[in-house]
């Protein structure tokens, strides 16, 4: 019972090891309202959803349906398409967590489920990095942006970041699994059931990687081309540079608190195979770091409109489109329903008269 109460109580995300990993004489004692946590996490994951899913798809209407195509707008474009898809499948995420982490949805809703999630946050993370790749060379670099900044090669990009997503969530649909303890279903990270080094390795290598290419090197890219933007700018126009400085380092700051502690617990998480000493820890810690690296795709529809003031003088036409739009319909509606009643009172007069 004892290997299920572990198991049950570990991220469904991060839960990479099989249960004998947890022994009876290694649990500590359990000081951590586990129960409470995973209501807040539960909180998180709602919040995400409610605010990401309208505001990612209305980047997607107004990038996709209602303005001309540009280079920034097929990055807004895809960036909202991976948060949105990535927000799509949460309800899923919901559900594991609120049964108490059951998971009655089979093994390859499990693999694709997994998968799909890992894709989405990778191409969102690499998107995240594009844009400010492409900021500093549009700006800093006006020459080489004015020959190679077009559509096609932006296209190039685009598929080049979907399939270096596909490949680094790849391993989902290899590694996840499903095992069912005591009539209790989990979805989770079978490394290898059998030989405890090669799960080991496995789970090391992967850890590290997601953590090297899909948080250290975009943070570092991201911080790099942002602050040569501000020194920059900041010879240009102070008035403009603070602007500009608080809104970059609310997007920096934004990827920095939402992501560091998701992969610092995964790499805690490791720790495990070798001592169970902060067993309580990750168990409380993983739900929360998931659900807030979870909030950063409901707040990057936020944040990288606020710097594009093109992105915001178009939002605003096209609002202001939309209501003119609306408005003209209703006056229509309500001009023609005043004929059709003058007509009516109009018939009505010559019928009397004729009588």
């Amino acid at each position: 019972m004892e290997d299920l109460e572990a198991a049950l109580f570990e991220e469904f995300e991060n839960y990479s090891y099989p249960t004998e990993y947890y022994s009876p004489e290694s649990d500590v004692e359990e000081k951590i309202p586990l129960g409470v946590v995973h209501w807040v996490s539960l909180v998180l994951y709602c919040l995400a959803f409610v605010l990401g899913i309208p505001g990612n798809a209305m980047v997607i209407w107004f990038t996709g349906f209602k303005w001309k195509k540009t280079v920034t707008t097929l990055w807004f474009l895809n960036l909202a398409i991976a948060d949105f898809i990535f927000l799509l499948f949460l309800p899923l995420y919901i559900s594991y967590v609120a049964m108490n982490f059951q998971w009655p949805f089979g093994l390859w809703l499990c693999k694709a489920n997994s998968f799909i999630a890992q894709l989405n946050m990778f191409a969102s993370v690499y998107f995240l990095m594009v844009i400010s790749l492409d900021r500093y060379v549009h700006l800093i670099h006006p020459v080489v942006a004015h020959r190679h900044r077009t559509l096609r090669n932006s296209q190039v990009v685009i598929v080049l970041v979907w399939l270096l997503a596909a490949i680094m969530g790849g391993p989902s649909l290899y590694f996840r699994d499903t095992e069912e303890l005591n009539n209790h279903t989990i979805c989770y990270n079978n490394f290898h059931k059998h030989d405890p080094n090669i799960a080991l390795m496995r789970h090391h290598v992967l850890t590290w990687v997601k953590f090297i290419f899909g948080y250290l090197s975009p943070l570092l890219t991201m911080s790099i081309c942002y602050l040569c933007l501000i020194f920059k700018v900041k010879k240009r126009n102070n008035l403009v540079s603070n602007k500009y400085f608080w809104t970059i380092v609310a997007v920096v700051l934004a990827f920095f608190i939402c992501w560091t502690p998701y992969h610092l617990f995964s790499i805690g998480e490791l720790t495990i195979h070798h001592s169970s000493y902060f067993h309580q820890v990750l168990r409380a810690g993983i739900p929360l770091s998931t659900a807030l690296a979870f909030l950063n795709s409901c707040l990057n529809p936020i944040l990288y409109v606020l710097i594009s003031k093109k992105f915001q003088a178009r939002f605003r036409a096209s609002v202001a489109e939309i209501l003119k739009y609306t408005l003209w319909e209703v006056s229509c509606s309500g001009t023609a329903g005043e004929q059709l009643r003058n007509s009516e009172t109009k018939n009505s007069g010559l019928l009397e008269t004729a009588q």
